[in-house]
């Protein structure tokens, strides 16, 4: 399958006078192409392309994060021209710099808030909550497991409904 779809790819190409030109690639070995607007063997004009090979070429393989973010700018077309590859390491220091930068204020705004807590805060008052709001007992006596009737104070006819409640008229 693979042989026929490269050979048909190879066919394809040469009727549609497509030119795929190199314009870099990035660390993690992936290749940019540029193909610039041509008329293909219908009369169509086709617009310019940009596409990405990857050195892994398996779909699965890809993850987020294999691609710089400057050569994806440039295949999304928000930049007009391809980075190079001093300014993909600089950007990457740069960011590495940035975590730097976040883990120490993270670990400093852990410290002054430990420190600020013992200073301000009153010790926490110890509650014991009993049920949940919505419970029919809540703030009162919570029903007990034990069963409260035996069963030998029962009275045939000693309840009767209220008046205006009845449910068989």
């Amino acid at each position: 399958m693979g042989l026929s779809q490269n050979l048909l790819r190879a066919l394809r190409r040469a009727l549609s006078k497509e030119v795929k030109e190199q314009v870099g690639t990035d660390q993690f070995g992936n290749k940019y192409y540029h193909i610039p607007e041509y008329e293909n063997w219908r009369g169509q004009i086709i617009r310019e392309r940009r596409i990405v090979e990857a050195a892994n070429k398996r779909e699965v393989d890809y993850e987020v994060g294999t691609i710089p973010a400057e050569w994806e700018a440039w295949i999304r077309r928000t930049r007009k021209t391809p980075p190079t590859m001093a300014e993909i390491l600089k950007n990457e220091k740069h960011r590495e710099e940035i975590k730097i930068k976040s883990n120490d204020f993270y670990e400093k705004g852990k410290l002054l808030s430990k420190e600020n807590n013992e200073e301000l805060l009153a010790p926490p008052v110890e509650t014991q909550i009993k049920g949940h709001a919505s419970a029919p007992y809540f703030g009162k006596e919570e029903p007990s497991v034990a069963p409260t009737s035996t069963g030998r104070t029962f009275q045939p006819g000693s309840w009767m409904p209220q008046d205006g409640k009845r449910h068989n008229q």
